[in-house]
């Protein structure tokens, strides 16, 4: 069979073209996630960054540690509590203690000044190491010293706190012991401005942690309160800044390139199992010869497995080779994206083989799975095709192929129900918009040469007539065409329209709870400076209502640590500023002994008490005071300020009274200072979901593929079909065709098949939207179905782009030869 096979494959090298190509690229990017993959899973340790001199880091408690029946839950605390009084009494008397603080800046007057600048006092500076390389160090209020290259010495600054002059530049250096430690540690790792330590405790009140000069063995012993971390060596990374945003960016990778290889290997699939089944369904004059001459059914399906496993093996092998130069350059992209650490690279020895096996192997189970199906329906070819003469297709679609694309169609249609009934907000996390369009539309695909007929457009004009009658009846060549086109535009449709569909919920959503005039929030920072909420209490004609961003966290089931958002607000105010989506009980009944929850919670229902740690990990029973919808999932709880666990205020309401002038009630908000002042319509665009870096260039990288592929299907479909109609191209040049006619006839054939799988990729979108859209309801969120028209229109057009010049390009050879 195999060299039965291998010279199928050399003298009909061009109907495997698009299967090699197509698995190839697919297994070359299989090949580079894996490895991406391999890179992500030993990652060097980061060194300590702002501590790496400081003898020991001590700091009060940042996890929230719970017994339970089945074990401890632990949970990263919002805000971690503050180091013990008695605590730092006992490490003074061991040696000098530093007190350390962190803030944000927002510098004005420095066009170079970076927007991530953080305050620290002076004391701090030698613990990095930093050094002086100009200037002096900080020692009125109102001067600074700064690392990086953006200020020098004599620069001002205007800040939310004052005007700034800079006296001094740092620069990071290499702390001994890292250079010993041969760990990974940025010089760069921050943009530090450093004021005078009184200015810094004026401008910071609370400390975040300590330094402690002391031996550590000391240190441990002065120290009795388990909750208090004491940090040493390689541990003192964990007072650094975001010590887990490496672990963070490589999680983001791995989903994104997850989900890229999952694109992948659905659309290879999805192109090898179109292709194999039209040029199986093409040869059946050829296997009607060898059933005439003798071959067994079976010997035509392990002919036709031959062949894929031949184009797999070759296809898999030259994707491994694609797969090894184009990694490195992977991780070039996503480093200077800022999606990944600095330190980040991909390929090389210290990847491992196991990227290459399981590229080569899913490559080669992908070509045979692709095949399967067409072999089967080979096998089944009767002796009598070798006479037939007509190039109309028979059955629209084959029983088998019929009975897959039902079922795959019922499997969509009851998981949809089945999740609407059971958990609709399942269908609003992004896995599932970008995992579950694929189902309904392999079930379309399968089923879309029924729909040829119906909804191939009729056309005006000689050529019109004749590009509908060819596409109805070559209606499985018209499928084949029209079947990358399908999944390019449903996955563009589906997964855009449901970004846009979401977002728009929950724009409309902010916009029906904001009843507030006026919304204020920090100029700079996260919360509101001491004294700005007085000020703007001072306002004459408001009624301001502030509130805080918190977490709460529960145990449900008695076994799971469950963290929720929650916002802090005074209740005698709260009524007056938000429309929350109250389900029972009422708002004006919370309290410090009551909280507001969702109906997400596991208990909710009004007069239930239920047990929570607050932000700050403080134990409190709360009893529940009203309940709200949960929505598109941003309506968290609500507590009264003296459970807000420490959170300062990020966010102020303002009601202008009836009788005053909201224009001089806008005009005194915006003379406090450090603040920023939006009107109603101002802050529903500001609250408007935006999508991130990584997100946006997942969703990009999954149409690109899609968009590939689709070039790779229709190049192959067409080249094929260009060749088996050479007779009939010659015989409507005999009856007078020209030969521009006879280009136009082909684009016109193309075209209707791109606009069969248009139609259908829009029923698909609709469907899944109109899935979300009825979750959204079920959710009590606002409904609306955004389809992205205009993705939809670029995708259209170069899908027609492709298989117009496809189309061309393969039906001009077939016009060389003269006219009779």
């Amino acid at each position: 069979m195999l060299s039965v096979a291998w010279h199928t494959l050399r003298a009909r090298w061009a109907a495997f073209v698009g299967s090699f190509v197509a698995l190839a690229l697919g297994v070359a990017l299989l090949t580079v996630m894996g490895q991406a993959l391999a890179a992500s899973l030993d990652a060097p340790a980061r060194a300590p960054e702002r501590f790496a001199a400081a003898p020991v880091v001590v700091g009060g408690q940042d996890t929230l540690r719970v017994a339970t029946r089945t074990g401890e839950r632990t949970k990263e605390l919002a805000r971690p509590r503050p180091v013990p009084a008695g605590t730092v009494a006992a490490l003074r008397a061991l040696g000098p203690v530093t007190e350390d603080r962190s803030f944000p800046v927002r510098a004005y007057g420095a066009p170079a000044a970076p927007d991530d600048l953080v305050g620290h006092p002076w004391s701090t500076a030698r613990f990095a190491p930093y050094r002086l390389t100009a200037g002096r160090a900080p020692a009125a209020a109102d001067e600074v010293a700064t690392s990086g290259a953006w200020a020098t010495v004599g620069t001002r600054l205007r800040t939310t706190d004052g005007p700034l002059r800079v006296v001094g530049t740092v620069e990071a250096t290499e702390a001994e012991a890292v250079e010993r430690a041969k760990t990974v540690r940025e010089l760069d790792f921050e943009h530090a401005v450093f004021y005078p330590d009184a200015q810094a405790a004026r401008l910071a009140p609370e400390p975040t942690q300590l330094v402690v000069e002391a031996d550590a063995a000391a240190v441990r012993a002065a120290v009795t309160d388990e909750s208090v971390r004491i940090l040493t060596g390689d541990a003192r990374r964990l007072a650094d800044a975001d010590p887990g945003r490496d672990a963070e960016a490589l999680t983001a990778l791995n989903a994104l390139f997850g989900t890229a290889g999952g694109v992948t290997a659905f659309v290879s699939v999805f192109v090898v199992a179109s292709t194999f089944a039209f040029a199986v369904d093409r040869r059946r004059r050829e296997f009607g010869l060898l059933r005439t001459a003798g071959a067994t059914p079976g010997q035509i399906r392990r002919t036709v497995l031959a062949e894929a496993l031949l184009v797999g093996t070759l296809a898999s092998a030259t994707g491994c080779l694609l797969g090894t130069y184009g990694a490195p350059r992977l991780a070039e992209l996503v480093v200077d994206g800022g999606l990944a650490p600095e330190w980040y690279a991909v390929g090389g020895p210290p990847a491992g083989v196991w990227p290459y096996h399981l590229a080569f192997w899913t490559g080669l189970l992908v070509a045979l799975c692709g095949a399967l199906a067409a072999s089967w329906r080979a096998g089944r070819t009767a002796p009598a095709q070798a006479l037939r003469e007509a190039s109309v297709d028979g059955r629209a679609l084959t029983r088998g192929r019929r009975v897959c694309g039902a079922a795959l169609l019922l499997a969509a249609v009851v998981t949809l129900a089945y999740t609407l009934v059971t958990d609709p907000g399942e269908l609003l996390h992004r896995k599932s918009y970008f995992s579950r369009p694929m189902l309904l539309i392999t079930a379309v695909a399968l089923l879309s040469p029924l729909t040829v007929r119906p909804l191939a457009p009729r056309l005006p004009g000689a050529v019109g007539l004749l590009a509908r009658a060819g596409a109805v009846a070559g209606v499985r060549r018209t499928a084949a065409v029209a079947a990358p086109v399908l999944v390019t535009m449903a996955l563009a449709g589906s997964l855009l329209g449901a970004t846009a569909t979401i977002g728009a919920a929950r724009a409309a959503e902010v916009r029906q709870q904001t009843i507030a005039d006026f919304v204020v929030t920090p100029q700079d920072g996260t919360t509101l400076r001491a004294g700005v909420l007085d000020r703007l209490r001072q306002v004459p004609g408001t009624v301001v209502s502030a509130g805080s961003a918190t977490t709460v966290f529960t145990l449900e089931d008695g076994v799971a640590l469950v963290k929720s958002e929650a916002r802090a607000a005074d209740p005698a105010l709260l009524d007056a500023t938000v429309r929350l989506p109250v389900t029972a009980g009422r708002l004006t009944d919370l309290d410090d002994g009551s909280i507001v929850v969702t109906e997400e919670w596991a208990r909710h229902e009004v007069g239930q008490r239920v047990r929570v740690w607050l932000a700050d990990g403080t134990p409190k029973t709360l009893r529940i005071a009203a309940v709200l919808s949960i929505g598109t999932g941003d309506n968290g709880a609500y507590v009264t300020p003296a459970n807000a666990g420490g959170g300062g205020v990020d966010r102020v309401d303002v009601r202008v009274r009836a009788g005053a002038d909201p224009t001089a009630v806008a005009a005194r908000l915006r003379t406090v200072d450090g603040v920023r002042v939006m009107d109603r319509a101002q802050w529903v665009r500001a609250a408007h979901p935006q999508t991130n870096r990584t997100t946006r260039l997942g969703v990009l990288l999954v149409l690109g593929i899609a968009l590939l592929y689709t070039g790779i299907s229709l190049a192959n479909t067409l080249a094929m079909a260009a060749a088996e109609r050479r007779p009939d191209l010659t015989a409507l040049r005999m009856a007078g065709a020209t030969r521009g006619q006879i280009l136009r006839l082909a684009a016109t054939e193309a075209l209707i098949a791109v606009a069969v799988g248009a139609l259908l990729a829009l029923l698909v979108t609709a469907v899944n939207l109109t899935g979300l859209s009825a979750a959204l309801h079920l959710l009590s969120a606002p409904t609306a179905i955004a389809l992205p028209w205009q993705a939809l229109a670029w995708t259209t057009a170069a899908c027609a782009l492709l298989a117009t010049l496809t189309a061309l390009t393969s039906t001009t050879p077939a016009l060389r030869s003269p006219r009779p």
